[in-house]
């Protein structure tokens, strides 16, 4: 069975075509450059850019697969969570195309595609999943902990109480004026820069499964002022000092959470899946604390950590081999939480 799947939740525009599930035909992902200048997501701006990326995105895909209109089974769509008019950008145009297709149609949660984006080489190489998992979603977006039974039972076990960790990330690399995404800019300036050089705080809450950005964001800039730190200096020792140490501080607590968890929740396997699970450190440690638990490490490849379509499509093939298809007067979720 080959399925379309169309990303535009937030500032991704993507397609992709996947075949049974997880062989992944095509995977096309244009990144919107506009929201630099801001430091952050403009919300309108997004939604524009989706609007006129979608077609060459969609014919790049078809490309790529070597594939035509004809050859899809069905068309699966991120229904949310997200950004409304980015969601309804990429939602009008897959409910479109499988109307004028005759094809059935789904809606795909964003964040049950990531955890299933994790699950993908395992699938493709004909091993076997056992649950229950532990999945740590952690993104721009989103950081949470879910208990997953199954394959299609979510239990929320922890969430952030403020920021995402992609969001803070994002917000002290823009206070130190080192760019936007500030992920991707922190974990290669990190390898210049002392872990261990500035004392900043990790969170401790009532709940160990949860998460708290707010106090290291806070205290990233009393640091930068107590030191005069002047933006955009990536050759200062002290900011590269600044940078490790924060980073460090956040992986550090989303490994405390993480073993918490693990200690709590018998589990069979750890999924780490989203933008951050991209960040080497992060990798490395999840890679340390699934050895330790001596459960297998399910952790999303690059090319699917950050938001695209390819783990969308699988996602909504799960639902498309069982004969299922959405009506097409279903609408988008801007808030869809896994366990609803």
């Amino acid at each position: 069975m080959l399925v379309f799947g169309i990303e535009t939740s937030c500032d991704e525009t993507a397609a992709a075509v996947v075949a049974n599930g997880f062989h992944v035909l095509s995977n096309v992902v244009s990144s919107q450059i506009d929201h630099a200048a801001y430091g952050g997501v403009v919300p309108e701006l997004a939604a524009r850019r989706h609007v006129e990326n979608l077609p060459w995105v969609v014919e790049e895909a078809f490309d790529a697969a070597e594939v035509e209109w004809s050859d899809i089974d069905g068309i699966g769509v991120t229904r949310g969570p997200g950004l409304v008019g980015a969601l309804l950008a990429g939602w009008c145009y897959g409910r479109g195309a499988a109307r004028s297709c005759g094809i059935p149609f789904v809606g795909v949660n964003h964040l049950e595609a990531h955890v299933h984006g994790a699950l993908m080489p395992t699938l493709e190489a004909g091993n076997r999943v056992d649950y229950p998992l532990l999945a740590l979603i952690v993104s721009g977006g989103h950081t949470m902990l879910y208990r997953l039974p199954t394959e299609a039972e979510f239990c929320l076990a922890g969430t952030t109480l403020d920021d995402a960790a992609g969001e803070a990330f994002d917000k002290v690399s823009t206070l130190l004026g080192l760019g936007y995404p500030g992920g991707p800019v922190i974990d290669q300036l990190s390898d210049a820069g002392d872990p261990m050089g500035v004392n900043l705080p990790r969170s401790r809450l009532s709940n160990p499964f949860d998460f708290s950005f707010s106090g290291i964001k806070a205290a990233v800039r009393r640091e930068a002022l107590r030191q005069e730190l002047e933006p955009g200096r990536p050759d200062d020792q002290r900011v590269l000092d600044l940078a490790a140490s924060f980073q460090c501080a956040v992986l550090d607590m989303l490994e405390a959470s993480t073993d918490a968890a693990l200690r709590q929740f018998p589990s069979r396997g750890l999924v780490v899946a989203g933008g951050v699970a991209a960040n080497r450190g992060l990798r490395a440690r999840m890679e340390t604390l699934a050895v330790c638990h001596e459960v297998p490490l399910y952790l999303s490849p690059l090319e699917l950590s950050t938001d695209n379509a390819a783990m969308v499509a699988a996602q909504a093939y799960r639902r498309l081999v069982d004969g299922e298809a959405d009506p097409f007067d279903l609408t988008v979720r801007a808030n869809w939480p896994l366990n609803d």
